[in-house]
């Protein structure tokens, strides 16, 4: 009966030791690919935004460019350059709202990955989002108030809670 036992006991640290190793490879594999879609969503962004600058009218201070400047495209405007939210994209025009909801307590990126429509669960979808409202604080449109922290900056705060509906 012993030895039953014992093969028993071997049989099933043999079963543990191949399904730890089976996990560290499927671990493995999961980490490869959650960073082949975290590339993979930053070139679609990148894509739709030149996208939307592209099929954005090409008018500057009254006229219109002779050219198309060099450097980096831009498919979310300066804060002072435009005359409100409404010429944001969709997505973005959504993250102002939500900013808007949050108020002072300020927009986490897990909660703009929801925003977005987005899984909140998955880390390079909610990097996505992260990257998309640090780009609304670069131009101006938001502010990272604490780190990770996102709200409209302070002039305009009273302007929104002064607003049937509250948003821009």
């Amino acid at each position: 009966m012993r030895a039953v036992l014992e093969s028993r006991q071997k049989a099933a640290a043999v079963r543990v030791e191949d399904l730890e190793a089976e996990l560290e490879r499927v671990r493995t594999a999961l980490a490869e690919a959650e960073e082949v879609l975290r590339r993979r969503v930053i070139g679609l962004e990148q894509y739709l935004e030149a996208l939307a600058e592209e099929e954005a009218p090409a008018v500057v201070g009254g006229r219109a460019p002779q050219k198309k400047p060099v450097g980096p495209r831009r498919a979310v405007p300066h804060r002072d350059n435009a005359p409100g939210s409404e010429v944001l994209s969709v997505d973005y025009q959504a993250l102002m709202a939500a900013a808007v909801e949050a108020g002072g307590d300020g927009l986490g990126a897990r909660r703009a990955a929801v925003v977005l429509g987005w899984d909140s669960a998955s880390a390079s979808r909610v990097e996505g989002a992260r990257a998309r409202l640090k780009r609304l604080v670069e131009r101006g449109w938001l502010v990272e108030v604490k780190p990770g922290r996102f709200t409209l900056p302070a002039a305009e705060q009273g302007c929104a809670a002064g607003r049937p509906g509250g948003g821009s």
